[in-house]
């Protein structure tokens, strides 16, 4: 299938890639032992799960037919999907009905903005729609890059987790799959954005590890988590982060990341502080470059 056929039947690969993914005895069915020509389970055994019959479920996973509520609540139930996955699901098929309207370019919203000045000892950032970076601070910038150095189209940070050389190295492990599963989630949202499609189609093109993530269909929401970074400054560190949503635009959110007080990993982000300089007024995407 094609790129543009798989973004149009984004729900039928997606539910393709989860019952590829559960076995017979996961999802409580009998298993006879003889060797299965797929992996995962068949159509008609996630058909005989929800209740469905094998002809609609094999319509569904090739964009034929449009799921109804029921039916998607009964196809979670059947591939054991997470909360996150579910939501995916659900969102897919609301995007259905109609096209995505064309999205305006984002500038970062006030009250992010007064929130993020005010951060001086934890690196902060605002991030948009497909992880587009708007804004920043400057230990922001000291922790990750220097993002004023970057046109304004490759500040995404799910491209430099892939393309930039730096950045690669300082938490490639950690983040990089774990970022591509947030991007699936966007997808959902905003199936048809341009922007969108170019970032797929360049990291696909540039990485086989994007590929064969991508390709995996797995999603997360973007709430809060570790990471561990090797900076080329102060060696290794591990900070919290979190993502604080505007209520105002849900398409935007604040990033912070903290350590654990009196660890080592907060003494690195206190010498970052200094060895970057006295806190500067956080920079924004939409200001000249």
């Amino acid at each position: 299938m094609g790129t543009a056929d798989a973004q149009r039947n984004e729900l039928g690969e997606f539910l393709k890639a989860r019952r590829a993914e559960l076995t017979p005895t996961r999802a409580g069915l009998p298993d006879a032992g003889a060797p299965r020509r797929v992996p995962g389970l068949r159509r008609e055994e996630v058909a005989q799960l929800a209740a469905i019959s094998a002809d609609y479920y094999t319509r569904l996973e090739q964009g034929r037919f449009q799921a109804s509520a029921p039916v998607l609540t009964a196809l979670a139930r059947a591939l054991q999907l997470d909360e996150d996955q579910t939501a995916y699901v659900r969102g897919l098929a609301a995007k259905r009905k109609g096209r995505t309207p064309r999205q305006a370019a984002q500038r970062v919203r006030p009250q992010l903005q007064r929130v993020l000045d005010r951060l001086t000892d934890a690196p902060a950032m605002v991030l948009g729609r497909h992880m587009d970076i708007l804004a920043w601070n400057s230990l922001a910038a000291a922790l990750i890059t220097d993002f004023t150095a970057l046109p304004r189209q490759e500040r995404n940070y799910l491209r430099l987790a892939f393309v930039d050389p730096d950045v690669r190295r300082l938490f490639w492990e950690t983040t990089a799959r774990t970022c591509v599963a947030y991007l699936r989630m966007d997808a959902a949202h905003y199936p048809d954005d341009p922007r969108l499609a170019a970032l797929v189609g360049e990291l696909s093109v540039k990485d086989p590890d994007f590929r064969k993530w991508w390709a995996a269909h797995d999603v997360a929401h973007k709430t809060c988590g570790t990471k561990t970074l090797n900076h080329p400054v102060v060696g290794a560190l591990t900070v919290d982060w979190e993502m604080l949503g505007c209520t105002t635009d849900p398409d935007q959110q604040l990033m912070v990341m903290t350590a654990a007080a009196g660890s080592d990993s907060q003494e690195a982000l206190h010498f970052l502080a200094s060895w970057s300089g006295s806190p500067v007024p956080s920079r924004r995407e939409n200001r000249p470059s």
